[in-house]
């Protein structure tokens, strides 16, 4: 093994640690500064290219010093696979001495180590271990991953183009870059069959990409223990990175995000993504998936083609949310409910009863004036049709996404891939917490597990912690109601309908609901932003607590966890002001309290309730946006600049590759897990309550426009580079979007019905309007009914001493449908309320089974996988079948061959062979 400690000038470029290191060693030579040597491997097939003959571009170390800002050994051949940084501290002799054991366990697997001493680097104090893989590991971990290759250029013609092809040309991408690499069949590589393979160069037959993935593989599974100690919890980079052996571990990018690479070897894939994806003024052009998934692997790959999709589909949502708005503005003028609550004839001369006790006094119906207007744009008739709309859409999302991961699962190579294969590995917390073992039925080798009683006592305590910070979020939701109620009191008194009052022309604008609904969705929205905090730390506490014992155990708990906190938080205000608020008041005279406190239940007003949760969606979800983008765009921007003017003010030959990546920020393992977060509660916003405020798929089609390029942007420009993952889904969050989804219509079904005034309005107009003419007028003064003021307890009363304009009147007016003073059943539910409640019931029953119907309807009618794909994916493993039979068959012809030569030369050395020229001959 060769070691490189440091760099002079004159430096020699590979230091022998003895002679024997000279030689060849299990079919892969020791590269010098120049090209690689003209060599056999194992199964006979040989490189390219000469011996001696440098390499186009690279310079003899010993006479010139190379740049440093490149992605090869000092040899300038040798490609830097992975890189490990370390520091020497307090603790070094310990931490010094499993390095050595794990890099002599490395060495032992076939990987070749360089090491940049700590004088060569800017701070004086970091080591980095540069990691190459040479082919003899690459062929050798290929197989045992199953990793596919190409055998055979595609023959499937391609799809003719589209008509109109030429109006699309604006948002597309140039060939090279949609396409970075040609169509080829392809089959899991088979070391014993190389010569099968399409094998031009074996140092650049696997990429980058991959090439990392396997080296992470080797370093995830190395020992750091000697041979003759056998530790096996003393194993993987995972755990020296947890105990600071090894401060950081990753692979390297090809090149700066704004200039290509001055190799010309080096493929620059960062810098087209930079050029074509990530920058903001490509946000109408199409994403590069193919190089997207080429340069970062599948699971990167996934989720950008998932959220693009999400964008796509959201623009026909957009535009249909658009047009029921513009309905509403065009239907403006001929809103006779609200004409009524603002004709001074009408709603000037109705008295409502007070909303709080004490406190609120008696108001007219016309100060609701601006709120009814606003109700009107989101309340209407074309609201109905966007509800079972969004049904619908949700439907046709799900659908043609299946199709559109099915189509890149066979142009990815992910049919056969199977998730578990990989991500069943059982972590290495597992193993360290869990010393009890138990023998594998299947193995029949010993492992640590989990007993049932532990197990089932972790699984108890977890669940109460969970139902506890549940519990606080609805004590949270909750408190902000107490607020509402308080407060509201506070403003009417503010707002008091005086003459002499100074704050009469806010109080015209601004009504007491308006001005508490606003101010409580903001005090909500910080809350909420608090508790996300706190429970990012609580779910992964939680979570590693049960001590999952695979990957993806851990990994769905954690998301089940987190979306449930999530859930909670953000949607449990607009449930309530959605399903609750305004449902069990009561009426005067017998209203309800709040757990027995002396805070009256919430009155939606006259308009309904729908106009409140508007506000506390759009408050809600645009300041989660908001703040969203700032915690992405602006603070890695400024992070950006300094690392990039510390970039641009280095001598390009000193800041080196691997310096440089290593001051960017470490991509986690659950870096797309928020992201995919992120998105999944947003996509709860547009579906769940979207019946409230049809402009919610264009606020979210906006923020994603945005979300696409500034994640790009950062994983372009602000992360090292990620491992490569195989994922042929988004896992999890698939089944969460298909629970939204059909929550989403029973929600949309329950708005209209009890937080719209559609129902109570239909019914009106069709059933109890007055004369023969069907007419919305008289609709409000026959939805409020009438109240005797004497008959008020006296807590109910307001104070009308410092108001002696109300000092006359005898009734007031109530939101509710009973009968008035003097009847014989006065202050029960009229008729109409009960023809309105089974109106409200049969919409309900009759949107829910219309949108299931069309649902189910349109699942089945759209298959999951495209008929073309499936043919392809049969012919590619026909294909593989019919050329791997070929292929075994012409090597035993030609093993046979080599025999009867053989046996036929041995034969003719004997004395007198008879049939030795005919022998020959057939040989030849």
């Amino acid at each position: 093994m060769r070691r490189i400690t440091g760099k002079t000038k004159d430096a020699t470029l590979i230091e022998m640690t003895n002679t024997a290191d000279a030689h060849v060693e299990d079919g892969f030579a020791v590269l010098t500064g120049y090209r690689k040597t003209f060599l056999a491997d194992n199964n006979g097939l040989l490189s390219s290219s000469d011996r001696g003959t440098p390499l186009p571009g690279h310079q003899e170390t010993d006479k010139l010093e190379q740049s440093k800002d490149s992605v090869y050994f000092q040899d300038g051949v040798r490609r830097i696979d992975f890189v490990l940084s370390y520091v020497d501290d307090k603790d070094g002799d310990k931490k010094a001495e499993r390095r050595r054991a794990f890099e002599a366990n490395l060495e032992n697997s076939g990987l070749m180590l360089e090491t940049e001493d700590k004088l060569e680097s800017d701070d004086r104090k970091t080591y980095y271990l540069k990691i190459h893989a040479p082919w003899e590991v690459l062929a050798t971990y290929a197989d045992v991953l199953k990793i596919k290759v190409p055998f055979k250029p595609s023959d499937i013609p391609k799809g003719r183009d589209a008509p109109l092809q030429w109006l699309t040309k604006p948002f597309r991408l140039p060939p090279e870059i949609m396409k970075p690499d040609p169509d080829y069949f392809t089959a899991p590589f088979d070391k014993s069959k190389a010569d099968f393979f399409l094998i031009k160069d074996k140092e650049t037959f696997f990429p980058p990409s991959t090439r990392n993935r396997i080296v992470y593989y080797i370093l995830t599974r190395c020992p750091y223990y000697k041979e003759d100690r056998k530790e096996k919890d003393k194993t993987g980079i995972k755990r020296l990175l947890s105990n600071g052996t090894y401060t950081s571990a990753y692979p390297l990018h090809d090149c700066r995000y704004w200039k290509k690479a001055k190799e010309t070897q080096c493929e620059s894939e960062r810098y087209h993504l930079y050029k074509h994806w990530a920058r903001f003024l490509c946000f109408y052009k199409e994403q590069p998936l193919n190089l997207i998934r080429k340069y970062y692997g599948e699971k990167i790959g996934i989720y950008f083609a998932w959220l693009g999709f999400y964008t796509e589909m959201l623009f026909f949502a957009a535009v249909m949310g658009v047009i029921c708005f513009v309905y509403g503005l065009l239907s403006y003028d001929d809103n006779i409910t609200s004409k009524e609550i603002c004709n001074p004839n009408i709603g000037g001369k109705i008295v409502m009863c007070p909303l709080c006790d004490k406190k609120c006094t008696y108001w007219k119906l016309n100060s609701t004036c601006l709120s009814s207007w606003q109700a009107h744009l989101f309340d209407n008739e074309g609201t109905v049709f966007f509800a079972i709309f969004m049904g619908i859409w949700v439907t046709l999302f799900l659908e043609f996404w299946k199709r559109r991961q099915a189509r890149l699962e066979y142009e990815w190579d992910l049919v056969d891939f199977e998730e578990e294969q990989q991500q069943l590995q059982i972590r290495p917390e597992f193993e360290l917490k869990c010393t009890t073992k138990r023998r594998n039925r299947i193995t029949q080798e010993l492992e640590p597990y989990l007993p049932f009683t532990s197990k089932c006592a972790r699984f108890c305590v977890s669940g109460a912690i969970v139902l506890f910070w549940t519990c606080l979020i609805v004590a949270c939701v909750m408190g902000v109601i107490a607020y509402r109620l308080a407060v509201y009191a506070a403003f009417a008194s503010l707002m008091k309908d005086s003459p002499t009052n100074k704050i009469q022309l806010v109080g015209s604008l601004i009504n007491p609901q308006l001005a508490t609904s606003v101010t409580a969705s903001c005090i909500n929205f910080v809350i909420i932003l608090i508790l996300n905090f706190l429970y990012e730390y609580v779910a992964i506490w939680i979570t590693d607590m049960e001590i999952p014992k695979t990957h993806l155990e851990y990994e769905n708990k954690l998301t089940t966890k987190m979306f449930m906190f999530q859930f909670v938080n953000y949607y449990s205000s607009c449930f309530y002001v959605a399903f609750f608020k305004g449902k069990f008041v009561g009426y005067p005279g017998n209203y309800t309290y709040m757990f027995g406190s002396q805070l009256r239940n919430e009155e939606c007003a006259p308009g309904g309730c729908l106009i409140e949760l508007t506000t506390q969606l759009v408050i809600v979800m645009a300041g989660k946006q908001l703040v969203g983008n700032i915690q992405e765009a602006l603070l890695p921007l400024l992070r950006n600049w300094w690392i990039s003017r510390k970039g641009r003010s280095h001598p390009e030959g000193r800041y080196s590759r691997w310096e440089q990546d290593h001051d960017l920020q470490n991509f986690s393992q659950f870096g797309l897990f928020y992201e995919y977060l992120e998105m999944v509660i947003q996509f709860g916003f547009i579906t769940l309550f979207v019946a409230s405020f049809p402009l919610a798929p264009l606020l979210a089609l906006f923020n994603n426009i945005l979300e696409v390029r500034v994640d790009a942007w950062k994983f372009t420009t602000q992360f090292r580079r990620p491992v490569a993952a195989k994922a042929r889904n988004i896992g999890a969050w698939k089944d969460i979007l298909n629970v939204v989804a059909i929550l989403s219509v029973v929600t949309n079904a329950f708005i209209m019905a009890f937080t719209s005034d559609m129902i109570p309005r239909l019914v009106y107009l069709y059933a109890y309007h007055p004369g023969e003419k069907a007419t919305m007028e008289g609709y409000i003064n026959n939805s409020l009914s009438v109240y005797e003021i004497n008959e008020l307890h006296i807590q109910n009363r307001a104070d009308i001493e410092e108001h002696p304009a109300w000092t006359n009147i005898t009734t007031c007016r109530y939101r509710d449908y009973r009968y008035p003073p003097g009847h014989e059943r006065q202050y029960t539910h009229t008729m109409q309320f009960w023809h309105i409640l089974a109106a409200k019931m049969a919409f309900i029953i009759i949107m829910e089974h219309v949108v299931f119907v069309v649902k189910f309807f349109v699942a089945w009618l759209i298959p999951d996988v495209p008929s073309e794909v499936k043919a392809r994916i049969k012919r590619e493993r026909y294909l593989v079948q019919e050329y791997l039979h070929t292929y075994e068959v012409e090597k035993l012809k030609l093993q046979l061959s080599q025999s009867f030569c053989v046996t036929a030369e041995t034969t003719s050395l004997l004395p007198s062979s008879p049939n030795k020229h005919e022998v020959l001959s057939e040989c030849i």
